[in-house]
């Protein structure tokens, strides 16, 4: 394990492999929460990047009964059955897969009152300290729907409503998640920089060649909002799970 700044960095021969590793610290973040605090407040990424990590935890044995569960962005306007949105992914992936957790907390992307929506979601993300965050990188080094347009690493808002990129839009278009790019959304609720950044511990999973360069400039690129997910350097508990493909522009 290699360490950028405070950012432990584990490189893996496969996603599998890199997904699994993942998993297993996963596993004993919750654990040590439970038995801490008597529950463990995690969120989750949603997106094909973190499919092995999931699969390889539901293998695993964690309390899900003292989990609460939270994720950290969506599409505005689309509803929870929509197989676009990122709380249908976290359904279908995880939630209907383990025992009953905690409690789940959605975004409710479709409220027409996005600032509501978000004081909503920002009281219950203050109501006590986040544990845990399990997160991804974008292509262009985005961490949630914080592009770097938008990204600001001393955000005073936990959430709030945040333009995509073009960049970001098309990933989702490579990611197979929509047809072509006029049909990605441009508009999303997510997570800031800070709510993410202020957990206690950080799982960062991020496969595939697609996340090569967003991987060296996270780890070996100045500390900057051109690359949001460059902060992950600063975090005291963090670790960086990456595969060979991913990891390919770092000699």
């Amino acid at each position: 394990m290699k360490t950028f700044g405070q950012l432990h960095t584990s490189i893996h021969a496969t996603r599998s492999e890199a997904g699994r590793a993942a998993a297993l610290r996963v596993q004993s973040t919750i654990a040590q929460a439970c038995s801490a605090r008597g529950e463990a407040r995690v969120i989750f990424a949603c997106a094909p990047s973190q499919d092995e990590f999931i699969e390889a935890l539901l293998t695993l044995d964690v309390d899900w009964a003292r989990v609460v569960v939270f994720h950290m962005d969506d599409y505005v306007g689309l509803t929870a059955d929509q197989p676009q949105s990122f709380r249908h992914y976290l359904k279908q992936h995880l939630l209907s897969r383990v025992p009953a957790v905690k409690a789940f907390h959605p975004i409710g992307a479709e409220n027409p009152d996005l600032a509501a929506e978000c004081a909503r979601y920002s009281a219950l993300l203050r109501e006590k300290p986040i544990d845990l965050v399990c997160l991804g990188i974008g292509e262009n080094g985005h961490i949630a729907f914080n592009d770097p347009p938008v990204a600001d690493f001393h955000d005073p808002a936990l959430i709030k409503p945040v333009e995509i990129d073009a960049a970001c839009r098309q990933q989702q278009v490579n990611d197979g998640c929509f047809p072509n790019l006029a049909a990605v959304p441009t508009l999303a609720l997510s997570l800031t920089i800070p709510a993410l950044c202020g957990a206690r511990a950080l799982s960062c999973v991020v496969p595939g060649p697609r996340k090569a360069e967003a991987v060296r400039a996270t780890l070996l690129g100045p500390i900057e909002t051109s690359c949001p997910a460059s902060i992950l350097r600063q975090h005291p508990d963090a670790v960086l799970y990456i595969d060979h493909a991913s990891a390919s522009l770092l000699d």
